[in-house]
């Protein structure tokens, strides 16, 4: 192993270089405008593997963005150890919140990171998680001390709802077999604290569209008569959480996993440090479900976030205008039992029917995935 560990060392910086030119590609699956960058990265990916020691690397191309795949057989009878990963990044936006571009990474210390992070888009979910995989595969290779049957799948539509890897992963079965399978694109209780995950919340996301006048309208002429849509869509949003915290669509929690008491117990044994907590995202108070701790709240109970909501004018300077429509995307997290088909259902039902009559409502149902 200390060989391993000296080739390690010896190679850090290319490492970080490699990584940090994997990072400047702007891999963002949800836009259609990098299309052409999503399908660079998965050509880059597949060169590091080969590069690394993998052997029968392949692009494999989807219905949408294509799977990178690549293995070692050493021996049929060693265990095998299948690595996931995802190439693709979120968007960047509001990009006037970076101190930096997010496609220019950089290496900076801070109160957080005493020792130095890594900055960029990607650079934690889930590029330098992955490609940390890759270059200790490298490692072992290069001095002979891979110790099992390793295989990789890197997709490129993680951030979409991975809607392409099911079938593949179906058609690919024999193929995919191992004994067990290695992700790094979850959270880490603490740098202290190791932490294996072993289980994650899925995801119901839609969108939603409220329509008042059948246009833009002077605020000096009809402001007080007419229904905002802004006004209406924030009002019909408060209404989807209670004061205690609890998410008030017709049957949400019907299908939710009530964890037992002792379970719950154990989850807080773990070494919680609220005012850590706080500091680390700049708040002087934490919110949610009344009755369950803030570990509980972001690990065993479904939840609804409003991610963006926008309308009327947001430009440099004033207009004075009612908006024809205003517009929101939110997102509800959810634990076993519940299914993102019936809670984008529950979800629409609830949302049409607390619209005023004054206005129109459409819901867009977006990606979604199972919890486990």
């Amino acid at each position: 192993m200390q060989e391993t560990l000296n080739y390690i060392s010896e190679n850090k910086q290319r490492f970080v270089d490699e990584l940090f030119e994997l990072l400047r590609i702007p891999s963002i699956s949800a836009d259609p405008a990098y299309k052409n960058d999503v399908l660079k990265c998965a050509d880059v990916v597949a060169e590091h593997l080969k590069n690394a020691g993998a052997d029968n690397v392949e692009v494999c191309q989807t219905k949408g963005y294509p799977i990178v795949y690549g293995e070692k057989i050493l021996n049929t009878d060693l265990p095998t150890v299948l690595v996931y990963g995802h190439y693709d990044v979120q968007p960047a936006d509001p990009l006037e919140l970076w101190i930096k571009p997010p496609f220019e990474p950089y290496i900076e210390k801070t109160e957080l990171h005493p020792e130095g992070a890594i900055f960029a888009r990607g650079s934690a979910d889930d590029k330098g998680q992955f490609f940390m995989h890759l270059k200790a595969f490298e490692a072992m290779m290069k001095t002979n001390a891979l110790p099992c049957n390793v295989k990789f799948i890197l997709e490129g539509e993680e951030e979409v709802g991975s809607v392409s890897l099911g079938d593949w992963v179906n058609e690919n079965k024999e193929k995919l077999s191992c004994d067990c399978i290695l992700i790094s694109d979850t959270h880490i209780y603490s740098n202290e604290q190791p932490t294996v995950t072993t289980g994650l919340r899925g995801l119901s996301y839609v969108e939603v569209e409220v329509e008042g006048p059948n246009r833009d309208l002077h605020s000096g002429l009809y402001g007080g008569a007419v229904p905002n849509p802004i006004h209406v869509l924030s009002r019909m949003i408060a209404k989807l959480i209670d004061e205690d915290g609890h998410i008030t669509i017709d049957g949400f929690y019907d299908n939710v996993e009530t964890v037992s008491d002792s379970d719950r117990a154990d989850m807080n044994k773990l070494k919680d440090n609220p005012e850590e907590f706080k500091k680390s995202i700049g708040l002087n108070g934490v919110e949610g479900e009344k009755g369950y701790t803030t570990l509980e709240r972001t690990s065993i109970r479904p939840t609804l976030d409003c991610n963006g909501i926008w309308g009327g004018y947001t430009g440099e300077g004033a207009k004075t205008v009612i908006p024809s429509k205003a517009f929101a995307k939110i997102s509800m997290r959810l634990v076993p039992y519940q299914t993102p088909e019936e809670i984008t259902e529950k979800f629409t039902k609830y949302f049409e029917k607390i619209a005023p009559e004054n206005v129109k409502v459409k819901v867009t149902p977006h990606h979604g995935g199972m919890p486990y």
